[in-house]
């Protein structure tokens, strides 16, 4: 195969062997002066694509005759000569507008819906991971959320949505990936989070009405329950008390091998906890669809960020609501019994968690179907087999910070002086950043890095303390440190790259059988 064969081509050309690729990028890297990434190149109808790296920039490629001339590009563009015969080359910035012609060139770019595939989203804060997370899911049977991302993250990270799905796209298409993707909107929680996300060609939105979910339902007398259905807004939620007390209290409801029968102390407490969320979920749901039009979006259900657990009853009644109000979702996260703390391992009765998951994979089945979505998943080996083996294959699976503290596992084999820097920053930064999430580390159960040789310094990376410690404070650490971390781990991008190819990998594997 050589380049004029590829220019030749009608439609795509398929991926070349690495014996294929060797011609066309040893004649590629003689005209563009950079570093050729072999599983980038791809034509399609007359111009050839590539991803090139020359020093520490990577560039985009796009090699075509004067018959051609792409409009999509902006770049610097010189005349080359290919056995004799004149083209034009053009390299191009990795900016927004040249992201947008990319995708609109090579459909496989751009993001798709999911529907009820085993998946997993694969969250990416620096921007720099999703070649390592390709090649951790190359070959699974999964379909991958490469870029997932929340409204919060975002923020931290100082990221816009349309950020986020662009490095998405540099990273699939240095990788060739061609298998297809999703695109994650996460933990929306407003119309103008939303639209956003909309503006930037997202395609599943996961909605979290966390604000509006009432915790203190489930140890209010019942006295107090009666009052706030009393003053509830049932405007919001299109019904009345009276009509939910007679399509719920002692109705039976099965799902599998499990039967459930609300009365009306259980419903009155999952109405005051959920029926704003419910409501709230709606309007968003509403809203996306007015803008977008069905068929092209999905939607998750997050109602995982309470302080007690999702009971089955509870479960039953939200989707129940849901469906009432004529949403349509693909995916609900709710809160599982133990602790899913950040980037650890799940705590908790594991047994307990079986029964709990089961149940509410039975009722997933029996009133969608659709997917149970694990939030927090990060590290949570233990857990993996029980949700892939009970969900049948009905499960998402989320992560992020893993990937950011593989990023910092990199720095402290590239570079351990600067790590034990952050390490220090982060002990400080953890009183304030720890505010916004449900964790339990110990700054007393931390070694002081500047105590640590360089190799017990790297085993800070594997212990509970530390890992929560560096995954809460990556805001700070960005903040102070962004452009240092990020220079480090493009220089020597392998290691990064192999080191979250294992990582993810085990993340991975428990759910890539039967699915």
């Amino acid at each position: 195969m050589d380049i004029l064969t590829l220019l030749q081509l009608a439609g795509i050309s398929s991926p070349l062997s690495s014996e294929e690729a060797q011609s066309v990028i040893k004649k590629l890297e003689e005209i563009s002066h950079t570093i050729v990434y072999s599983n980038s190149i791809v034509a399609k109808d007359g111009i050839l694509y590539f991803f090139g790296r020359r020093n520490q920039e990577k560039l985009l490629g796009v090699l075509y005759s004067s018959q051609q001339q792409p409009t999509d590009f902006q770049g610097q563009q010189k005349s080359v000569t290919i056995e004799g015969k004149n083209y034009f080359l053009k390299l191009c910035p990795l900016d927004h507008n040249n992201a947008l012609g990319l995708r609109k060139a090579l459909t496989f770019l751009q993001p798709r819906l999911v529907g009820l595939r085993t998946s997993a989203g694969l969250g990416d804060r620096l921007g720099l991971a999703t070649p390592g997370h390709v090649r951790a899911a190359r070959g699974r049977p999964l379909a991958i959320f490469f870029a997932q991302q929340s409204i919060r993250e975002m923020a931290r990270t100082k990221r816009t949505p349309e950020q986020v799905l662009d490095d998405a796209t540099w990273g699939l298409f240095q990788e060739g990936w061609r298998e297809g993707f999703g695109a994650d909107a996460d933990h929306l929680k407003t119309t103008e989070d939303a639209d956003a996300c909309i503006a930037a060609g997202f395609t599943l939105f996961t909605v979290d009405p966390s604000q509006y979910v009432d915790d203190a339902a489930d140890s209010d007398s019942l006295s107090v329950l009666r009052e706030k259905i009393d003053i509830f807004p049932w405007k919001t939620l299109e019904t009345s008390w009276e009509t939910l007390r007679h399509d719920y209290v002692g109705k039976q409801f099965g799902a599998g091998q499990f039967s459930f029968v609300f009365d009306e102390e259980n419903l009155l407490r999952a109405t005051v906890k959920y029926g704003q969320a419910i409501a709230h979920t709606a309007r968003m749901y509403r809203h996306i669809l007015e803008r977008i039009g069905k068929g092209t979006f999905e939607l998750e259900v997050s109602v995982d960020e309470t302080e007690t657990p999702t009971t089955p009853l509870e479960h039953l009644f939200v989707v129940s609501e849901l469906k009432r109000l004529g949403v349509e979702w693909v995916s609900l996260a709710p809160r599982f019994v133990g602790r899913f703390e950040k980037g650890v391992d799940y705590i908790g009765n594991l047994q307990a968690f079986e029964e709990n998951f089961t149940q509410h994979a039975a009722i997933a089945r029996e009133f969608g179907p659709y997917k149970i979505s694990i939030h927090s998943g990060s590290d949570k080996f233990s857990i993996y087999p029980i949700a892939a083996r009970t969900s049948e294959g009905l499960v998402h699976l989320k992560t992020a910070g893993t990937s950011y503290l593989e990023a910092l596992r990199a720095v402290a084999l590239l570079e351990p002086e600067f790590f034990r820097r952050i390490a220090v920053f982060s002990i400080g930064r953890y009183p304030q950043d720890r505010a916004s999430y449900h964790v339990s580390a110990e700054l007393s159960r931390l070694p002081d890095p500047r105590s640590l040789s360089d190799e017990a310094l790297k085993e800070m990376l594997n212990q509970f303390h530390s890992r929560e410690v560096l995954h809460v404070t990556y805001g700070s650490v960005l903040d102070k440190f962004g452009e240092q971390l990020l220079d480090v781990l493009r220089r020597d991008e392998e290691i990064y790259y192999q080191i979250l190819e294992q990582h993810i990998g085990k993340h991975l594997a428990p759910f890539s059988y039967g699915s």
